[in-house]
């Protein structure tokens, strides 16, 4: 198919944007954080759902009081630690959803490594409170997901908290579990055996299971199938044996989960435990570059790399619906997200939505980013990129050569490649 050159205007200016456009989770842990009832068909309710949890590692009272305020506006509260060996022990006794840190005070680093380390905080959303001539590079490489920059006044802290939020709510509600027990039979693919098992508990990630005493633990990757209570789809699957609870009990993670059926265990666990918070309301954006293969959003608070997104997109009567991966992450700039929905439907709608933008370039989409929550096992962007299949698409070239450039220089690559489709549509 020949090339389709595009260009988006950007805040309603006659910009011409956009470069040659060609066709183109870690099962979670124990959560105590909800204390639950025994409701219909087995299955609890929850009965109160604690707060959001912060822990913040700074001496700068006045940074303090920004935050408190900030935080108690958002509903987040905060465990303020003076030093970092007080921080580092509550890490390994308190559950978190954020951990914030001042990168000034001594032992931050250490704080945020450690975070990562600690099994009841591994997945909490990390907060660096960075001066602004700090590398970035070195800040994200010591655990960090989102960036402050100093001096830190209440408007910058929102709408910085604002997207850490909607992260951190999203991935509670990924490990949070739901009590129930239905039977699950288990198959091996290369040995053929079988096993038939009964569930614990049920979450986003995966399961905890009942093991059978006679024989040896499986272990290895295993095609599963069961049918939720109240629904009459059975889901079939293949997962992994994670984890060892006890004797008798064994953790599954679900592997390649289809969005038809995360859609159906969602639906689901939405409809079992009513009492959970609900996700924040999707984030407004700018589209800036548009590709078969991702975009690249103008965003205040821009999601971490590696969190997995959900696009909504309009423009003339027309809607497109994307899911992707933050490839590309540039603080209080944008980011760049690669799809990864490959479906020929998907292609077919995204091919005329190019179409709808080319043919009228003074119109601006309308474009909300949801995230879905981080990546399990985070892929460096050249690798993922890499692997995906060959296809001419500059952006996505862009986000795999040149994704570690400060981001002015990323920015004047954009501009070029902009200036290219320019030249190719005149």
């Amino acid at each position: 198919m020949a090339s389709l050159p595009l260009i988006l205007p950007l805040h309603h200016s006659k910009v011409p944007l956009g470069p040659y456009f060609y066709p183109w989770a870690l099962y979670g842990y124990p959560v105590k954080d909800v204390v639950r009832k025994v409701g219909p068909q087995g299955v609890r309710e929850s009965d109160h759902v604690m707060s959001l949890k912060s822990l913040l590692l700074c001496s700068d009272e006045k940074i303090v009081r920004v935050l408190r305020r900030t935080l108690g506006d958002l509903e987040i509260g905060v465990e303020l630690c003076a030093d970092a060996d007080s921080a580092l022990r509550k890490l390994t006794r308190e559950r978190f959803e954020a951990i914030i840190v001042d990168c000034s005070d001594t032992g931050a680093a250490d704080v945020l490594r450690s975070a990562r380390n600690a099994l009841c905080n591994k997945r909490a959303v990390a907060v660096a409170i960075v001066d602004p001539v700090t590398g970035l590079r070195s800040v994200f490489d010591i655990g960090a997901h989102f960036v402050l920059y100093k001096p830190v006044s209440t408007e910058r802290a929102k709408t910085s908290f604002r997207a850490a939020r909607a992260l951190m709510k999203r991935e509670r509600r990924r490990n949070f579990r739901i009590p129930v027990q239905i039977p699950v039979e288990i198959k091996n693919a290369n040995t053929d055996s079988a096993l038939r098992v009964t569930t614990v508990d049920v979450s986003e990630g995966g399961m905890a299971v009942r093991i059978p005493h006679k024989g040896r633990r499986p272990t290895g990757r295993w095609q599963i199938s069961f049918t939720l209570p109240g629904t009459q789809a059975a889901m079939n699957l293949p997962a992994e044996f994670a984890w060892e609870g006890n004797t008798q009990q064994a953790g599954l993670r679900f592997l390649e989960v289809t969005p038809e059926m995360s859609h159906q265990l969602n639906d689901w666990l939405k409809q079992n435990s009513p009492e959970v918070e609900q996700d924040d309301p999707p984030v407004r954006c700018q589209l800036t570059d548009l590709s078969l293969g991702g975009c690249y959003l103008e965003i205040p608070s821009p999601f971490p790399i590696s969190t997995r997104v959900t696009l909504s997109m309009s423009v003339a009567g027309l809607e497109l619906r994307a899911e992707g991966v933050v490839r590309v992450m540039h603080p209080e700039k944008g980011m760049g997200v690669e799809f990864t929905q490959t479906t020929p439907q998907h292609r077919q709608v995204l091919e005329k939505f190019l179409g709808v933008l080319t043919d009228n370039r003074n119109l601006l989409p309308e474009l909300l980013v949801q995230p879905e929550g981080l990546e399990t096992d985070p892929v460096p962007v050249t690798v993922a990129l890499s692997a995906a299949p060959e296809h001419d698409d500059p952006l996505l070239a862009l986000f795999r050569t040149q994704s570690t450039l400060p981001v002015d220089s990323f920015l004047n690559e954009l501009r070029k490649q902009r200036g290219l489709a320019t030249h190719a549509t005149a």
